[in-house]
């Protein structure tokens, strides 16, 4: 009979016999990818769509449709065959952790693998041959090999070619410019209509400034629809290609209406910039605004690994130079973040006294303001010679992210010496600027923002802008040296920018765009927490109840 419960225990692996003779459950061991897996916390994308027009909501499914393509083609650009990878998952965690990376490879761990079988992920991703040299691209004398929107590829003799996008993701573009074309017979803002129309040729031709333009002009609409080859982030090579994403958006318009004037102080803050008037002498486009918006779909580039919560664009210096610049703030998305992530990592790494001064509406305006320096600065480098993205290469989104995370915060800081938000302790922002360090930090090496954050984590300690308390583990800013280092770094970032300095940049980022012993232990006591590394969506057309 022992013999016979034996089997029976080894044979079930859940059931046991305790001394009551009750059976008891075994509760199943997690693997390490488990835990991985859920260090995402859900969170559902949902919105008021009561605010929708009846050919609103009819638009929603064929946006979807658009946006799911723009999924599939980023599946291609960051690993390749989706359906190859998926099926060797051997848990559903496994699974869930493939689709949140795109691919084998862990995005905020360094872009380590956590799949058997995988090297390191190409610096390139998939818009280069993977046996392609750095040297052998820029012997290549081909005029479109640095465009955004072509994928680099071996011809049948093993040369190099360039291939438009449009024509290498062919099916999908004209599937998706086909769905977005329905969407536009049913817009009724004619603003929105006309963007849609626009952004379908683009995704035909791969010539993206008329969309661009209509975008900027678009004001009075209450969906929107980003789509398309938008970021330079996957592309960790060159920082030439642009990967394909989609953000579908319903404008919050109470919210909006409050930053309605922040938009039209933008060339004012340029020319108010802490740095010497060489490196500011450009005028931002007067038509930039700022809205506020929930956000019911991510798709491709964006959702990623680490999940945008705002938005500012076009990336196209022309059309900046011209129109300005939209910046979207996701503020669901936002709240999500602030409420599972930022608020446990303060109780945990901010100093008892300071806790206070984190604040979601401090949040919302760093994060804001992120999106407006954007915006500062220069375009092209002081010599007029090239953009500063062309003169920084590889290093621009990782400087790019710094100048907007510095430049931010001293904006918050700018306007409030102005009288422009009313009731302002600015020791919120500081603190809360603080506590969101170590949030973004965890996306780790490989992220251009990971990276970013390290930068000013490390420039604030030399400078002394905050103290670890040793004993307690936990982080207390000080104020004065904090507003001095914020504008020290800002001056620093700005003359990189628009000098062009490629090696300086290098240099920085090589220097401090890694984690140290010390903080990765304080990373680490996050992660024992339990703290959430990031979020994860669950969203859709069911979701959303259309």
């Amino acid at each position: 009979m022992k013999n016979l419960l034996i089997l029976m225990i080894a044979g079930a692996g859940l059931v046991l016999s305790s001394c009551t003779g009750k059976p008891k459950v075994q509760e199943p061991v997690k693997t390490e990818i488990d835990g991985k897996a859920e260090a995402f916390a859900s969170f559902k994308l949902t919105t008021d769509l009561s605010v929708l027009t009846e050919n609103e909501r009819k638009m929603l499914p064929l946006l979807f449709q658009a946006a799911q393509l723009m999924d599939d083609i980023f599946w291609l650009e960051a690993y390749g065959d989706k359906n190859e990878i998926l099926a060797k998952a051997t848990s559903p965690a496994m699974e869930r952790f493939i689709r949140i990376n795109y691919g084998p490879w862990e995005r905020l761990n360094g872009n380590l693998p956590f799949m058997e079988g995988y090297g390191q992920k190409p610096a390139g991703a998939g818009f280069y041959p993977v046996d392609m040299t750095k040297a052998e691209f820029d012997a290549w004398d081909e005029p479109a090999k640095s465009s955004l929107y072509t994928l680099i590829q071996r011809d049948e003799s093993g040369q190099l070619i360039a291939v438009p996008y449009h024509e290498a993701f062919k099916s999908q573009v004209e599937a998706a410019a086909g769905y977005i074309r329905q969407a536009a017979d049913l817009a009724e803002d004619p603003g929105l209509k006309r963007y849609l129309e626009l952004r379908a040729e683009a995704l035909l031709t791969d010539d993206y400034y008329p969309s661009d333009v209509a975008w900027m002009e678009m004001k009075t609409n209450t969906v929107d629809f980003v789509v398309g080859p938008i970021e330079n982030y996957e592309d960790q090579l060159f920082g030439y290609k642009a990967a394909h994403e989609a953000f579908i958006l319903i404008k919050d318009k109470v919210w909006s209406s409050k930053l309605e004037k922040f938009a039209a102080l933008l060339p004012d803050l340029q020319k108010a910039l802490p740095c010497d008037a060489p490196y500011k002498n450009e005028t931002p486009g007067s038509d930039s605004d700022l809205n506020a918006y929930d956000v019911v779909y991510y798709a491709g580039d964006c959702n990623a690994g680490s999940k945008t919560i705002a938005i500012n664009l076009p990336n196209d210096e022309q059309v900046q130079a011209e129109k300005g610049s939209r910046k979207l703030q996701l503020k669901n998305s936002m709240q999500a973040k602030f409420d599972k992530i930022l608020v446990p990592i303060t109780d945990l790494l901010i100093a008892e006294d300071q806790r206070s001064h984190v604040k979601f509406d401090a949040f919302f305006e760093n994060t804001m303001f992120h999106e407006v320096a954007h915006g500062l600065g220069l375009g092209k480098t002081v010599d007029g010679s090239q953009t500063v993205r062309q003169a920084l290469k590889e290093t621009y989104t990782s400087i790019e992210e710094s100048k907007a995370d510095i430049l931010g915060l001293w904006a918050v800081y700018e306007l409030n010496e102005r009288g422009e938000l009313a009731d302002k302790d600015m020791m919120d922002n500081f603190v809360t600027f603080m506590a969101g360090i170590f949030r973004s930090v965890r996306f780790g090496a490989a992220s251009a923002h990971g990276k970013a954050n390290m930068i000013r984590f490390y420039y604030f300690q030399e400078k002394g802008a905050f103290e670890r308390d040793a004993e307690t583990g936990t982080y207390r800013v000080d104020f004065g040296k904090m507003k001095q280092a914020m504008f020290d770094l800002s001056a620093q970032i700005l003359t990189i920018q628009g000098d062009g300095d490629y090696e300086l940049a290098k240099k920085m980022i090589e220097e401090s765009g890694f984690i140290r012993e010390e903080l990765q232990q304080d990373l680490d006591r996050i992660n024992e927490a339990g703290i959430p590394v990031d979020i994860v969506f669950e969203q859709g057309p069911e979701v959303l109840g259309v």
